[in-house]
């Protein structure tokens, strides 16, 4: 293979064109931004010199069979991805078509012919991150694996790499250490170990939903694998009755991550729920944590920066486990911290790092509860403070008093919406004079998972489906709806990154005077929305409007009205 047009086949063939799909991404594998026009002006002019075909990973289909057939450790080590098959021979895009000893060896390894096309080396390194060298080596971990003696003193404290993982390390450390890498690179929350009567699953979940993280396990290596979690969590391998809680921290290449353990017995055996708290960067874009990066509208941001700037009383987040609320407050408080202000938090756990600002985690073993923990803050004359969520009569006694007496006190309850909060509060207990009178809001929220930039696409909706959904069905012949078609980036789920629905309540007086009435429910919700407030309801159908999310999506967490 001496001239050019040999270099872009080895076993034959000519460079067939690309076709549009998926992006890869312009980014290089650590993610630095690159010079993208550049780089591809260099692979356009590269293709153009040896006569082979430019591969645009700007839109670009990968046939995901074709992926996963291939060994995870020959498209990392030989740089390049497979695009598509043409009769027998294998189409693959690499960043240097003049390579020939490594193309001639690639072809004898997976004894096929290849047809060389040119795509930048930073799309190629994205696409292999992201569709995961390490989600293959994960299928090949489960695919292949044999019980072997487990060494127990292994921690999972060495920096987790590809290159670790495809090393020859004891199957079931190898298995374990995949899963959390994977995960890392997959941005999943928690990781979850379900035992069932046959088999093994594992699920990440990730963007609010579960999806399973590779093929089943057979049930035999259950106990080693759970034994695994165990002692990297110091927990008690030999105790298997009982419900155990234990954490443990990993490194990756540039910082430590913190993992959360739950075991759970089962009728099946044990179950476990690692929970990921990447504390240094829980996510890109909340690196500069603030309100305007969650997702709520202009009307009700606005109203509730008000709030949050008042110089006493109370703001009360709420929804469901799961909706965001810890990450609501943090933002808020980021956004009013000052040198001048004493900020003191009680949380369970301490989810979030403010610098500045005095964070005490609960400890109910020792008896450090929320209700003993406010006390002491109120005697370490704090300004601000933020009570991570109210459970007991005892501390929404103490946390109402305390916005009476001149301190502003952020909390969050667990309710479905506003009035289901006003009447929560009120059947602990408490005076609801006091209670009315110390709000400054409330706020119920949610999350609903965002359409992939990368791959959305236009629909039409018909008439029927609107109206179902509570949404005028004349929008069905000229508005433009979107959905995720399903690409690299979105794991093939259509959805990427998620955004906040709320509905505020501002305590006008009014209002204040139905509720403390005992106003019926629906005369309340009638008086909120002739002065302005709007329902979740409303917010999720703008969302959809505005193309950032789907009807699907919405119908998950709102009910039609």
């Amino acid at each position: 293979m001496s001239d050019p047009d040999s270099a872009a086949t080895a076993g034959g063939g000519r460079a067939a064109e690309t076709r549009p799909g998926d992006p890869g991404g312009p980014r290089a594998a650590g993610g630095a931004p690159v010079d993208h026009a550049g780089e591809v002006a260099r692979a356009r002019r590269l293709a153009e010199r040896y006569r082979v075909a430019f591969a645009d990973m700007d839109r670009f289909s990968m046939d995901a069979d074709l992926f996963r057939s291939i060994p995870a450790d020959l498209m990392l080590r030989y740089g390049f991805v497979p695009h598509r098959k043409v009769g027998d021979t294998l189409v693959i895009v690499v960043s240097d078509p003049i390579d020939l000893p490594k193309i001639d060896e690639l072809a004898l390894l997976l004894n096929t012919p290849i047809r060389v096309t040119v795509g930048t080396s930073s799309a190629i390194e994205s696409i292999l991150k992201k569709s995961e060298g390490s989600q293959r080596v994960l299928d090949d971990a489960t695919e292949s694996f044999e019980l072997q003696i487990l060494h127990e003193d292994q921690r999972g404290e060495d920096n987790l790499t590809v290159e670790r993982l495809t090393s020859g390390i004891s199957p079931v450390i190898r298995l374990v250490d995949s899963t959390i890498y994977t995960a890392l690179q997959r941005r999943a929350s928690d990781i979850h170990v379900e035992t069932l009567d046959d088999a093994l699953h594992v699920k990440y979940r990730i963007d609010g939903t579960l999806q399973p993280a590779m093929r089943p396990v057979d049930k035999q290596f259950h106990g080693a694998i759970l034994s695994r979690i165990k002692v990297m969590a110091e927990l008690d391998i030999a105790e298997k009755r009982i419900p155990q809680d234990g954490r443990f921290k990993v490194r990756v290449p540039g910082k430590t991550i913190d993992f959360r353990v739950s075991i759970m017995p089962t009728v099946h055996g044990e179950d476990a729920v690692i929970r990921i708290l990447d504390k240094e960067t829980i996510s890109e874009q909340f690196r500069e944590l603030r309100l305007d990066v969650l997702g709520f509208a202009g009307g009700e941001l606005r109203r509730f920066r008000r709030a949050i700037k008042e110089p006493y009383g109370m703001v009360l987040v709420t929804g469901p486990t799961g909706s965001g609320k810890t990450t609501t407050l943090y933002a808020a408080l980021s956004e009013i911290h000052s040198p001048e202000d004493k900020i003191v938090t009680i949380e369970d756990p301490v989810e979030y790092q403010l610098r500045g600002v005095t964070q005490i985690p609960i400890n109910e073993r020792k008896g450090l509860t929320f209700a003993r923990g406010l006390r002491s803050i109120l005697r370490h004359d704090p300004d601000k403070i933020m009570v991570g969520e109210i459970r007991d009569a005892e501390t929404a006694q103490i946390a109402i008093q305390s916005a009476l007496t001149g301190h502003l006190v952020f909390t969050t309850v667990h309710a479905n919406n506003v009035l289901d909060v006003l009447g929560r509060f009120l059947n602990m207990g408490v005076e609801a004079y006091q209670f009315i009178s110390s709000l400054n809001c409330v706020m119920a929220q949610r999350l609903v998972r965002m359409t992939c930039a990368e791959c959305r696409r236009p629909i039409r909706l018909s008439g029927g489906v609107l109206e179902e959904a509570g949404i005028d069905p004349a929008l069905a012949r000229d508005h433009e709806f979107f959905e995720g078609a399903g690409c690299i980036e979105c794991n093939g789920t259509g959805y990427r990154g998620r955004t906040a629905l709320c509905e505020l309540l501002d305590l006008t007086d009014h209002l204040r005077e139905l509720i403390l009435a005992r106003a019926p429910t629906s005369e309340i919700k009638r008086a909120m929305h002739a002065e302005g407030m709007r329902f979740l309801r409303e917010s999720a159908v703008e969302k959809v409007l505005a193309g950032l999310t789907t009807l699907q999506e919405i119908n998950k967490v709102t009910f039609v009205k």
